[in-house]
């Protein structure tokens, strides 16, 4: 294991153990575009209301559950039983497929889905499109994201929607 794995705690961490962060990932792709993909996990509702790097395919892994799970305290999500077939709409096994979401941890589910479906160079953005939340009890923000991911790298983003690098699960 990876010295950045070590680090990681374990809902980031991937069968593959291939890693970067936002802004390399955003490197990585800028220095070979053509070659290097970046796949947006998270919902509509967040490409749309958080916004997402122009140049992601948004494949959604879950879908937002509207029944209030007090126990955890949050609305839940479920998986897509079609992810990885839309995946493979867009990218073959051998691709280099850098996957986000919003903290790193539905990206690594991702990267482990392709994984077992034979993809080979899948690395998890780890601190994904809003990054990790701010720790400081002294700090206005504590348990905000706004420490590193995409958004906060100075990486490109955008609120304006791009359908034609959408494939989102058909309706049911």
């Amino acid at each position: 294991m990876s010295d950045q794995a070590v680090k990681l705690p374990k809902e980031k961490q991937t069968a593959l153990g291939l890693y970067v962060t936002a802004k390399e990932a955003y490197e990585k792709w800028e220095a070979d575009p053509e070659n290097v993909m970046i796949l947006d996990v998270r919902t509509p509702e967040e490409f749309l209301f958080v916004g997402h790097p122009a140049m992601a395919w948004k494949i959604p892994i879950a879908a937002q559950v509207y029944e209030w799970d007090a126990e955890k305290g949050q609305f839940p999500m479920k998986l897509l039983p079609d992810f990885v077939s839309r995946v493979t709409e867009v990218a073959k096994p051998d691709d280099t497929i850098l996957v986000t979401c919003r903290s790193g941890g539905r990206s690594a589910i991702a990267v482990n889905l392709l994984a077992r479906a034979g993809f080979k160079r899948v690395y998890n953005i780890t601190d994904g499109m809003e990054g990790d939340t701010v720790e400081d009890p002294d700090s206005v923000f504590t348990g905000q994201r706004l420490k590193n991911g995409w958004k906060n790298s100075g990486c490109p983003w955008t609120y304006n929607l791009t359908p034609e690098r959408m494939l989102l699960p058909k309706a049911q």
